[in-house]
């Protein structure tokens, strides 16, 4: 039996994944609604009626609050989860808060894996996300099968918050792809050229991404139909920068990213793919 808790864009599709790789699930997510499109898990009350009887309880949640909270909280996974099982928590939160938090389930004989994901919704109903894992190394060969479902690379990274410090070094490498892509079309359409000439030129060169060649089309007919939002990448800049001060590391052009995303989410662009960005830049 697994467990899951939080069915939210990306715990969603795990959790179609986890069912149609032929895992049993129970899941929870406090808008029940959410955990209900989940057809054959069952759905559960509290994440610790998801952690009761599983293995191995998966958490998808915003941030490090909502983590500590259905972990850690009344009624959370600490307390249905059995001692010897495992957390795989595939959020993207605070590296230091993970660690603490991994400390506080390890008092109660319960294993914590750290396993964000690059990827998205799509990716994962399709078990291509690329995971990056820390903590006890041995928990990613217990539980392979379940990794092997869901993602078709998992890094081991190291101890505790080498994971989630990679993820967030990950997210400022989205958010500087997003900027660059909104500027350029900027630019160019202030010179009466459109959009799409100037990804045409781009994706014939070595400088081509993924984010080129996929979602620019849409950025540059103003389309962002979310599979991260930009509300959620604002919060992983911020975290990416505060995790920088407090290890000495200098990341200035992320610093200017975070700002940018920080307004973009306050006037209104919140829920609008991270891609959004680009409309932030056009009103600016």
């Amino acid at each position: 039996m697994m467990g899951l808790v939080g069915t939210g864009m990306l715990g969603l599709a795990v959790g179609h994944r986890l069912l149609d790789s032929g895992f049993p699930l129970q899941a929870y997510n406090r808008t029940r609604a959410k955990a209900e499109k989940l057809r054959g898990a069952k759905v559960c009350g509290s994440p610790a009626e998801a952690a009761r009887g599983a293995d191995l309880t998966v958490t998808a949640v915003t941030d490090s609050d909502a983590l500590e909270q259905v972990v850690l909280g009344p009624r959370g996974v600490a307390e249905g989860a059995a001692p010897g099982s495992a957390v795989l928590d595939i959020s993207t939160v605070d590296p230091r808060r993970e660690r603490a938090l991994g400390g506080k389930l390890a008092e109660r004989g319960i294993l914590l894996l750290e396993g964000p994901v690059m990827g998205g919704p799509d990716a994962a109903l399709e078990g291509r996300l690329v995971m990056m894992a820390s903590g006890p190394p041995d928990l990613v060969e217990r539980h392979r099968a379940v990794l092997d479902s869901i993602a078709s690379e998992t890094i081991y990274l190291g101890p505790s918050g080498s994971a989630h410090a990679v993820k967030l070094a990950m997210n400022v490498q989205i958010a500087s792809l997003a900027i660059s892509l909104s500027e350029g079309m900027e630019l160019v359409r202030s010179s009466g050229i459109e959009p799409e000439k100037f990804l045409q030129v781009l994706n014939a060169t070595y400088f081509a991404t993924g984010m080129s060649r996929k979602k620019a089309h849409r950025m540059a007919r103003s389309e962002y139909p979310a599979t991260f939002t930009l509300a959620n990448l604002a919060k992983d800049l911020r975290l990416a920068c505060e995790h920088a001060e407090s290890a000495g590391a200098r990341i200035p052009a992320a610093q200017l990213a975070r700002k940018l995303y920080s307004e973009a989410a306050q006037s209104g662009l919140a829920d609008l793919d991270y891609t959004g960005i680009r409309e932030r830049l056009r009103k600016a």
